[in-house]
This record gives structure tokens, sequence and C-alpha cells, in this order.
């Protein structure tokens, strides 16, 4: 039966990044209402490689490339592996309201698709939520390949106004409280990338992102080969948490390969965190040999090194 998500749900903002996760050592005692301070001791990058035809690099190796935290550009590596992620967790965003009604019936039609004819796993979870006027519905949690249909999602489009980033929050919380050490948080978003109704900013919204350690894959439904402030929303969402944005036009099973071979092809480095003067380290990979390398991973993290429990 599909769930009323209108109000947001209080998922702590936990200051901790996945699949940048920053291995901290306490300074005191957990007690109530006390605050400890800790010390950021080792970062951990999930980073993608592609060849100059966007093809993945099978055989990369750690003298391949170096990472640049902030203004440390790094090279010794504490260690650097595949991902031990094997199983998805996905949750499908689908934009119901007024500014995407042209292209809102090639939405559900490429979701069931996703969803009928994805190479999933029986591992794998998948979820989906609507959202337009002021509220965000859940259509279906975790077994969607088993009752999800077109049908629920036409039934509740309400029109009206896009709350974008009040759902995307939610589906970054519902993530986040679920998270698995073998799984890959994944969001596929559906919509123009315009907002004009949410409570949250996109600003939160990004934060609340970064913290589940989901990777947004944005399917643009905007108008195709125009620049738009939607547009460039949904790109800074999905560059900035290590996934990609993709027009409408894409073919529905393409976008989930596209999900598929980022999780059999991401590799993790770590490496210790160097001194920054900031909260927030810029990272980046660069190719140290072939420069027809490409890598793409999130677009940072936050040290902070205070904690409140």
């Amino acid at each position: 039966m599909a769930k009323f998500l209108g109000t947001k749900p209080r998922i702590p903002r936990i200051r901790l990044l996945l699949p940048l996760l920053l291995v901290a050592t306490a300074g005191a005692q957990e007690k109530p209402g006390l605050t400890y301070h800790s010390t950021v001791s080792e970062v951990r990058l999930v980073f993608f490689a592609t060849d100059e035809d966007n093809h993945s690099v099978e055989d990369l190796q750690k003298d391949d490339f170096a990472v640049v935290d902030d203004e440390a550009v790094i090279r010794d590596f504490r260690s650097f592996t595949r991902s031990a992620a094997t199983n998805l967790d996905v949750v499908v965003l689908i934009d119901g309201s007024d500014s995407v009604l042209p292209h809102f019936q090639r939405e559900v039609t490429d979701v069931v698709q996703m969803i009928a004819e994805g190479p999933w796993t029986p591992a794998d979870h998948m979820s989906v939520l609507s959202f337009s006027g002021t509220e965000a519905h859940l259509i279906c949690s975790e077994d969607c390949r088993s009752s999800f249909s077109a049908e629920q999602v036409v039934r509740l489009r309400g029109g009206g106004a896009t709350p974008l980033f009040d759902a995307v929050e939610i589906a970054a919380g519902l993530l986040a409280h679920r998270r698995q050490q073998d799984s890959w948080p994944v969001i596929i978003l559906f919509s123009d990338g315009g907002d004009n109704i949410s409570k949250s900013s996109f600003g939160d919204g990004l934060e609340r992102i970064l913290a589940s350690g989901a990777q947004v894959y944005a399917i643009d439904a905007g108008s195709a080969g125009r620049w738009s402030k939607g547009t460039a929303t949904l790109r800074r969402m999905a560059e900035d948490s290590g996934g990609r944005c993709l027009p409408i036009e894409e073919n529905a099973i393409a976008i989930v390969n596209s999900v598929i071979d980022d999780l059999h092809s991401a590799r993790v480095v770590t490496y210790p965190a160097p001194d920054s003067r900031s909260d927030f380290h810029t990272v980046r990979v660069l190719p140290t040999h072939n420069l027809n390398l490409q890598f793409r991973s999130r677009r940072g993290y936050y040290g902070w090194s205070a904690g409140a429990h």
C-alpha cells in the first residue's frame, strides 16, 4: 500500500560521507548530552575511471592517478581496491508536477521498463517515490519489482508545484536509514530540475545526498538541447555525488546499465586526511601518465572535527 510522505522524516544530519568514509577517533567517552571532539584520520574515496571512449578502465594501477585533496597531492595510498558493494539499493523519484507534464507519461513508461527488464539481482532493493504539489508519496518500498504498477503513479499525480528538494531529502533519508555495507545507494531522479515550493533549499538536499552516500543519476525531463536553471541543478546534484546526468531520451535500460556498470567498476582508495583550513575538502582525481584517462568521483567531503551526541 502506498505510504504518504508529505512531511519529511526526522533523520539525523550525519556528519559522515559514504562512500567518502571518514574514519574518526573519539576524544571522550560518549554520554547523554555530552559533546565530544574527534579528528579525522583517514579518507575513503570511491571513484570511476574511463578511457577516451568512455569505457571503463579494467587494468588501472595505483600509479596511474593522483588525488588532489584541497591543495595536497596524494600519491601514497594506504589501500587501493575494487568496491566491496555487490547489491543495489535504488530509490526512483518521479516528478509529477505541471512543469514536466509533456514528459510525464515517458517518465512512468521508463520506470515500468526499468523495473520489469533491468538486470536486477534478488538482493537488490527498489523503491519508488512520486512528488508534486506540496506532497511526496511513497509508491512502494524495497520490493517494487513485485508491487509497482503505472496506475499507482498516475492515480497519485497531483500536478501543481514542484517540491523537488524536499523529495530528494526524503529519498536520501530512506537510503541512509537502511544503509548496509554491501549495498550501493542510488537515486534515479526523473525531473526537469525545477523547484518552486520546497521547505528545503538546494543546499539542504545536496547535503543530505552527501550524508547518505547516494549517487544521483538525474534524468533531465526539460527541453531537449536547451540550457536551463533546472538542467544546471540536475547536473550539479549528479556530478557532486559522483553520478551522472542523462537526457530523458536515453533508453531506460541504458540508464540501469550505467548504474550497474558503475557498481562493478568502482575503485576505492584510502589515505591519511591532510590538514585543511576549511571544513569542506574539495577532491579531484587526476591522471599521472595517460592524459586520456578520465575520472569521476564526488566533489569532496566535510572534515568537521567535532560531533554532538
